[in-house]
């Protein structure tokens, strides 16, 4: 399967689905959302002795750098709406799917980046990665039940702290409170990850899902009339004058950077 934005293989019944926006910090558009999503469905699909599990990953130093703020900034309020929408779609195809979904965080991995990384069923991350929340900082909120999806990981006051100041944190703060399982070495973290992912692929995929489906159960779904508020809360602040003058802001500041 060739995609334009990502870079998809499968390898000793791993899917690796790689970011291939480096230039970007795979900061995510339209199509590479509609990309990402299409290759999630393809591992749910595949049969399972030729996939067993699937990696996404980045290209070059980011994860992903979140939304891409210049598609955004020229997008119409019913643009930005059918965005919000597909964002659902692809955490959904990757809590629902019927193979484990791990993150493998190489660099940076902020806003959806890091609302991807929350919907994973386990996260790796480099030595000194950066996550985190910042929509703050462009006067807007989480949109892609990243108010939900983190604090049912941390808890309230954490999620709070995080989501309200914007800040990046570590993944050795993350992996500290229990969210990131592994931290390794940024050289040869791609082979770490490898050897990591290796021993689930010998195990039997049926096993494999009905753990997933488990402890998917304990947490319990993610309350959809909480994700319609996120939703509506951050459409309303999308348009705002304030919420527009930041994102005009930084959609400038990126032009005159080039």
């Amino acid at each position: 399967m060739v995609f334009k934005f990502l870079k998809y293989e499968v390898s000793n019944r791993v899917a690796w689905i790689k970011f291939n926006r480096p230039d970007q910090l795979n900061a995510m558009n339209r199509q590479m959302m509609d990309e990402i999503i299409e290759s999630l469905e393809l591992v749910h699909s595949t049969n399972d002795g030729k996939i067993a599990v699937a990696v996404i990953t980045g290209e070059g130093k980011a994860f992903m750098a979140g939304a891409d703020i210049k598609e955004y900034a020229q997008q119409t309020e019913e643009e930005f709406e059918a965005f919000q929408l597909m964002g659902r779609r692809l955490y959904a195809a990757i809590e629902k799917n019927s193979k484990p979904i791990i993150a493998a965080i190489n660099g940076y991995a902020f806003g959806g980046g890091f609302e991807i990384a929350l919907s994973c069923d386990m996260i790796l991350c480099r030595q000194y990665a950066k996550l985190g929340l910042p929509e703050i900082n462009l006067n807007l909120i989480p949109g892609g039940g990243g108010t939900q999806r983190l604090t049912r990981k941390i808890g309230s006051n954490l999620a709070n702290e995080m989501i309200m100041t914007g800040r990046a944190v570590t993944a050795e703060e993350m992996w500290a409170k229990g969210v990131v399982n592994h931290i390794y070495e940024k050289e040869g973290f791609n082979e770490r990850v490898g050897e990591f992912v290796a021993q689930l692929t010998d195990k039997p995929v049926d096993r494999l899902r009905a753990i997933k489906q488990l402890t998917r159960k304990c947490l319990g779904e993610v309350d959809v009339s909480a994700l319609d508020m996120e939703n509506e809360q951050l459409g309303k602040f999308y348009s705002s004058e304030e919420g527009q003058g930041k994102i005009q802001e930084f959609y400038q500041k990126s032009l005159n950077n080039k």
